[in-house]
C-alpha cells in the first residue's frame, strides 16, 4: 500500500506495521531538544522515582510522531483533516514502539473523499496509544 487512494481502499484494510528502535535516554534527550518539553519525569532519574516510577518515561508525543511518521508514508501532511490521540499506557526505557493502522470508514462531503483512520501505538507491554485521524484522499 504505497499511497492510499480513495477507489482502492476498503474499510477494513490495515496499514503496514512500522517498529522503531527501543526507547533510549539518547532519543529522549534529543526529543526534550527538538519539542522543548523538557519535563523532568522524562529525563531525571531521581525525579521519576521521587513520582513513584521505576524510571523515566518516555513523551507521548514522542510515540504520537512516530505514529505521523508511520501515516505520512501513505499520505501527505496536507492531507490530514483532524487528528485526536488518546494515551492509554506509559513508554518506557527500552521499549519497542510498534504503529499500526486501520481503515474504519470511508465517506464523502462537499466534494471531498474522506478516510478514517485509527491508528494506535503498542509496547511488549501496552497499547498506549489509540488515534483516530480523519485524512481526504483523490
Amino acid at each position: 500500500m504505497k499511497d492510499l487512494k480513495y477507489d482502492i481502499i476498503k474499510v477494513g484494510d490495515e496499514l503496514p506495521d512500522k517498529t522503531f528502535p527501543p526507547i533510549s535516554r539518547h532519543t529522549l534527550a534529543l526529543y526534550c531538544g527538538a519539542s522543548g518539553d523538557h519535563n523532568p519525569i522524562h529525563v531525571d532519574i531521581d525525579f521519576a522515582k521521587s513520582s513513584g516510577l521505576d524510571d523515566v518515561i518516555a513523551h507521548g508525543m514522542l510515540s504520537a510522531g512516530y505514529l505521523a511518521r508511520m501515516l505520512t508514508n501513505f499520505v501527505s501532511q496536507s492531507s490530514i483533516r483532524s487528528w485526536n490521540n488518546r494515551f492509554t499506557a506509559m513508554t518506557n526505557i527500552g521499549d519497542i514502539v510498534n504503529c499500526s493502522g486501520k481503515i474504519v470508514e470511508k465517506f464523502e462531503e462537499d466534494g471531498e473523499k474522506f478516510v478514517r483512520l485509527e491508528l494506535q501505538t503498542n509496547t511488549q507491554k501496552a497499547q498506549t496509544i489509540v488515534s483516530e485521524v480523519l485524512v481526504v484522499l483523490e
